[in-house]
């Protein structure tokens, strides 16, 4: 029999970010294959989450839960009381923490551990809890989710998790909303951007120091401070910080242009990847690399690192480099000069994207489930 799975999307932000895209896509490709599923949600989702899995048991928590603060304090106490309430055989938590009495078989998906990699890399108070709380799942996970070999690898070598009890499940991506933009949509976002049909070259992400902005800024002026009619640098994306953007903005020459939007709705994504004419993430760590796959599947020529996961990702069909600033702007100018070769890229880079489904993530996601239920039940 199929087990009762509770789905903790408290968690999930109001902006749909990586997290948000995670929770959904997993939740639709579940529903899809006829899972058992309750979830736990912020009140402000309940509509959204019906909508998203009918016939399943939707449980909103209150108000509070806006506030992290009490979002943490909940789930240790409200979450078991809703998987006793929902009769679940098993929680899943999406995030990174984990109820110390859950009552029953846990499975947590660890999406990444670059803070253990680079101790400074983050706010010092949030690094600390997030490296505490990381460790404490790979403990009392009954089972814990990787999104990649990489970020499977890094939790043994780094966190000392249990080999064995960690599965990969690869994200998938949602080619209904991430593909080849038409030339009005692209032309749309231009607009928006207020560039009018200015070639730009996009990122999409947090300001955070693991992401390396600063160098992806130094590296896009050495590669384009002498060029004729030079594409700007649009910079989308919320949340994080880094204090080096800052520094690394001000040299920027005044005849090159950044454009900082900040949030963009999923509307505007697949013309903003579709329409670059690079989609530069020279990140320094990730745990699977989900703008990369997405603007993938828009048919974007993507230039990326080798750190990590992002070769399970991008594979030949993608251009790396270094991530300092002389490796990105090498790689640049190599990119902005040769539109066959970003051709090629897009070509290869759209037709590698439909390898990665959320119906085969959440394939991924059952065999854990199940697994989990079996190996709680044989430990008690």
């Amino acid at each position: 029999m199929a087990p009762r799975i509770l789905l903790d999307a408290t968690a999930a932000p109001a902006d749909r970010g990586g997290l948000g895209r995670y929770v959904d896509g997993l939740l639709a490709a579940l529903h899809e294959l006829g899972a058992d599923l309750a979830v736990a949600c912020q009140r402000a989702d309940e509509e959204r989450y019906a909508a998203l899995v009918p016939g399943a048991r939707v449980v909103a928590g209150p108000t509070a839960l806006a506030h992290r603060a009490s979002r943490l304090s909940w789930e240790q106490t409200g979450l078991p009381h809703v998987a006793e309430q929902v009769g679940a055989d098993v929680i899943h938590l999406p995030s990174y923490t984990i109820p110390v009495h859950p009552g029953r078989p846990t499975v947590v998906t660890i999406h990444d551990v670059t803070l253990f990699a680079e101790p400074d890399g983050g706010d010092p108070l949030r690094a600390t809890y997030v490296r505490s709380a990381t460790r404490t799942a790979a403990r009392r996970a009954t089972r814990l989710i990787a999104p990649s070999r990489a970020t499977r690898d890094e939790l043994v070598a780094l966190v000392g998790a249990d080999a064995g009890n960690i599965d990969v499940a690869y994200h998938g991506v949602d080619h209904a909303v991430f593909h080849p933009p038409s030339t009005a949509e692209a032309e749309r976002v231009s607009d928006r951007l207020g560039l009018h049909g200015l070639p730009y070259v996009a990122y999409l992400g947090a300001l955070e120091p693991r992401k390396n902005v600063p160098n992806l800024i130094r590296g896009w002026v050495r590669a384009c401070a002498e060029l004729t009619g030079p594409p700007a640098l649009v910079l989308a994306g919320s949340g994080g910080w880094d204090d080096e953007v800052d520094a690394a903005l001000a040299t920027v020459p005044l005849q090159l242009k950044v454009v900082r939007p900040g949030y963009l709705p999923w509307s505007a994504l697949r013309g903003l990847f579709g329409g670059a004419l690079v989609v530069a993430l020279p990140s320094r760590g990730e745990g699977f690399g989900l703008p990369v796959l997405e603007a993938m599947a828009c048919g974007a020529p993507v230039l990326t690192t080798r750190r990590g996961p992002l070769p399970e990702v991008g594979g030949d069909a993608v251009a790396y480099t270094e991530p300092d600033a002389a490796g990105i702007a090498a790689a640049l100018t190599s990119l902005i000069g040769d539109p066959a070769k970003r051709k090629r890229l897009a070509d290869a880079a759209a037709a590698r994207s439909r390898r990665f489904s959320w119906r085969a993530s959440a394939e991924a996601h059952l065999a854990s489930y199940e697994r989990a239920v079996a190996q709680y039940a044989a430990a008690r």
